[in-house]
Formats: C-alpha cells, sequence, structure tokens
C-alpha cells in the first residue's frame, strides 16, 4: 500500500477590518465602532497573515542597558528658544514631532523658520511640502528671511518619491508638510485616509530611526480641534505639539501634548506678524491694558501657563438691558461657565444686583483664561463696573471662588507673586494661608481675603 504522506497547512489568512474614522481594527465586521462609537465606519481593509515567525539574524542584537551610547538622545537647540523650551531644549536625533493646528495658524511659517536656522548651523535639511508649490514656499522664505544654503526644497506628494528625496539628500532634519497630504500608490485609498496615513508615518518613522534624522511632521486638525487621521499616529511619534492661538490675534502659544524627552507643561509664546515669526521671552505685556490711569471694570491676574506665569486682565462692561427679558452674558478669552457661576456668586454673596443688567467680560491681547484662579479677577471686574469704581492700578488678584462665596487657593502661588513683583505691580489681593506659603517678594503687600465681599470692598475702594 502506497504511503500517504501529510501535506502541512499554511496559515490561514484571516480578514482585518478597520474603523476609517480612528483605526480601531477588528477580526469581523461590526456595525458600530467599538472605540469611537460611530456608525457604518468599519470596512474590510483585506488580509493578514496570523503569525509571525521570528527572523534571523538580527540586524542589532540586544545589548547591557549600560552600554547603550545615551548621546544619541540629547536634544539639539534650533536656535528658536521659545520652539526649543517647549521641546524640552531642542530636537533630539531620530525623533518624530507631530506639530497641530489649525489652518492658517502659523505651522509652516514656524517650522520654515526652524528648518533655516538649523540649516545656517551647516546640517543639510529637506523641506517637503505637500500642500504648496516650491516657488511658494520660496516666497515665503524670502518674506520671513528663511534662506540657507544647505536647506532643500521639494514639492512631492508621493510617498515612494518622498523617500528618494530623503535617499538623495540625506538630511539630519526634515520636515514633512503635510503629512494627510502623501500617499503611497502601494496602498487603496486617496492621501489623508486611515490606511494612508498608517503607511505614510510608519514609513517616515522608520526611516527617521535608521538614519537617525530628526523629523517634524504638519498634522492637520479636525473641525473639533483632535488631530486628523488614526491615534496611532500620536502614539507612533515621540513628541505631539499643539499650535493654538486666535485667528484675529497676533499671539501664539505651543505647548506640547505629549514629550518624551521633556515635560509637558512648558508653554512657548510666539508673535506672529506679516515678516515671520519671532519668540516672545516675556510676553506678559500683551495682556496688559494702559497702566498709565486706572479704569473701570478691570482687575489684573497673574495665570499660569505650564510652568510659565503671565500677567493678564480681565475687562468686564455691566451695562442696563435695555429691553424686558433675559440680561445677556458674553465671555471672550474666558469659559463661559466659569463667568456666569461668578456672577450668580456675587450675585447671592456680594449682594450685587446683576439680574436686570448685561454682563460683557473679555481678557486682553487674545489669551484664553481656563483655570479657577481667574474667577476672582472676574468677580473683582465685574463688580468694579457694576458699582463704576476706578480700581488700584497696582493691585492683582487670583484665587479660585467657590459657589458659597469663599476664596481657596492656587497653584504656583510663589511663581505668580514673583512675575507680579517683577512687572511693578505692588498689591496683591490673594487666598488665605498665602503669607504662610513662603516668602514675599520684596515691594509687593499681600493681602490675604478670605471671601469674595472682602475682596470686592478692597478691590474698588468707590463702591457705595
Amino acid at each position: 500500500m502506497a504511503k500517504t504522506t501529510a501535506i502541512k497547512a499554511a496559515p490561514r489568512a484571516q480578514s482585518s477590518f478597520r474603523c476609517t474614522e480612528c483605526g480601531w481594527t477588528t477580526v469581523k465586521w461590526v456595525g458600530r465602532c467599538g472605540e469611537c462609537h460611530a456608525w457604518g465606519s468599519v470596512a474590510e481593509v483585506g488580509t493578514q497573515r496570523v503569525r509571525t515567525a521570528p527572523t534571523r539574524p538580527v540586524d542589532a542584537p540586544a545589548r547591557p542597558i549600560s552600554a547603550v551610547d545615551a548621546t544619541r538622545a540629547q536634544a539639539r537647540a534650533t536656535g528658536v528658544g521659545e520652539f526649543d523650551r517647549v521641546l524640552g531644549g531642542g530636537v533630539v536625533p531620530g525623533s518624530v514631532i507631530l506639530v497641530a493646528g489649525e489652518p492658517g495658524i502659523g505651522k509652516s511659517t514656524l517650522l520654515l523658520d526652524v528648518a533655516a536656522r538649523v540649516a545656517r548651523l551647516g546640517a543639510p535639511v529637506l523641506y517637503l511640502s505637500g500642500e504648496e508649490s516650491a516657488a511658494q514656499v520660496r516666497l515665503r522664505a524670502e518674506r520671513i528671511g528663511a534662506l540657507a544654503d544647505t536647506l532643500y526644497l521639494a514639492a512631492e506628494t508621493d510617498l515612494g518619491r518622498a523617500l528618494g528625496h530623503i535617499e538623495e539628500v540625506e538630511p539630519q532634519l526634515l520636515v514633512v508638510d503635510s503629512v494627510q497630504t502623501f500617499a503611497s500608490a502601494e496602498i487603496e485609498g486617496s492621501a489623508g485616509n486611515v490606511a494612508q496615513i498608517r503607511e505614510v508615518s510608519a514609513a517616515l518613522i522608520a526611516e527617521a530611526k535608521s538614519r537617525n534624522m530628526a523629523t517634524l511632521l504638519v498634522g492637520h486638525v479636525t473641525k473639533e480641534g483632535s488631530i486628523a487621521g488614526p491615534r496611532v499616529l500620536e502614539h507612533l511619534v515621540d513628541v505631539v505639539v499643539q499650535f493654538e492661538g486666535d485667528r484675529h490675534s497676533r499671539l501664539r502659544l505651543v505647548r506640547a501634548a505629549k514629550n518624551r524627552f521633556g515635560a509637558t507643561d512648558e508653554v512657548g509664546c510666539f508673535d506672529l506678524h506679516d515678516t515671520g515669526i519671532d519668540g516672545l521671552s516675556d510676553p506678559s505685556g500683551l495682556f496688559l491694558g494702559s497702566r498709565d490711569k486706572a479704569q473701570t471694570g478691570t482687575c489684573v491676574s497673574v495665570t499660569l501657563e505650564g510652568r510659565r506665569p503671565l500677567v493678564t486682565e480681565v475687562q468686564a462692561l455691566v451695562a442696563e438691558h435695555p429691553r424686558p427679558g433675559t440680561p445677556r452674558r458674553v465671555a471672550t478669552g474666558l469659559d463661559f461657565n466659569r463667568v456666569t457661576t461668578v456672577l450668580a456668586v456675587i450675585a447671592k454673596h456680594a449682594r450685587i444686583k446683576l439680574d436686570d443688567r448685561d454682563a460683557y467680560l473679555s481678557t486682553v491681547g487674545g489669551i484664553r483664561l481656563t483655570e479657577p484662579a481667574a474667577d476672582l479677577a472676574i468677580a473683582l471686574a465685574a463688580a468694579s463696573s457694576t458699582a463704576d469704581a476706578t480700581p488700584d492700578s497696582g493691585t492683582v488678584a487670583f484665587g479660585e471662588v467657590g459657589l458659597a462665596g469663599e476664596v481657596r487657593p492656587v497653584t504656583g502661588i510663589q511663581r505668580r507673586l514673583a512675575e507680579a513683583a517683577r512687572l511693578g505691580f505692588t498689591r496683591a489681593l490673594v487666598p488665605p494661608g498665602t503669607i504662610a506659603s513662603g516668602p514675599v517678594p520684596a515691594g509687593i503687600t499681600l493681602v490675604e481675603v478670605s471671601g469674595v465681599y472682602e475682596a470686592i470692598r478692597l478691590h474698588c475702594q468707590d463702591e457705595q
């Protein structure tokens, strides 16, 4: 009898399904994504084989951790101080940095300036533009003074040709503007979909790690403000930087949402203008009105952006409601819910009549205050406008206001007081316990206020 030979079956191919909104994967089709809960967004992306066999020999064998060269991960300054501050000292060779922000906020201008400054140090830099032609980028570079001999420029959207440019130039810094505009011919779908972003980012990250090349990726944001594409992109990169600012203001804030090489509580301040973008090492003056003469309806506070204290001014206008009905509440640069809560607190505990008056509150310079420490400044500005009282121009105030009318302590007391004293303020209305928390900077007098009514009485000297 013939001997039967057993045939070993090949690993079974298994279908894969992926959400086009967030990149969540599953082995079977479902009508609703299990991650972002979007309906009808799960589609088949092809087949994948189960299990991966080990590859031998390996390119770089494992070594004792003490034998690893740590100098390869040291940051190198770019020449843009505020950007280096956010990154933790500069860019690390081989790192991948994702810079995200709304259209027209200044991402390309900042990164072109960074690329030119690094190129002037003698390092080859490659700028890949997928949104503008080479001539358009050249015009912007002339306008902001970002021309350099070792800064190479290419207008490209094909991933394969982009990798060819990298191989030819061998840059130490790569700028890709933007990752959503590049596409691979090996992947189905148009540029910007989940599969394309995943392939493009994976290829660029692999090049950055293998060549020890620092890479800056520009990322689009959705209308909700989150980074477009799969969340895996944010997990794969080393640093995620958010570019923020009001389109109608020159102020731009850069903060790190993720940083493998430094802290995430640093904030960089920039001034965007017609001839470029400049770092602001001392931006507090942008957020203050004129201090030559005190104005009614104003109060100066000290907010913390990361670890940086910024002296800001809150302005309020409380006016008679012109017709019967619910009075208006408008907040610009402030959290609307906090504003309405603080107004309700001073109406209750300071007996300030607001039920027949409109209240308009705003910050100066386009900065946005969201921390609770601005509560006391909101209350004092509104009370000053209501009573038509002129406050002391040398006074600052900060503290959280509770629903019972009490003033609560906040973090970073010493940094706030030091910044206020540096700018010449002579008095600070602060929460209880501040004097005992540490030394008081020279030239400033602390006045502890336990409740919002006491703070209003001290701030509005002319209140009836």
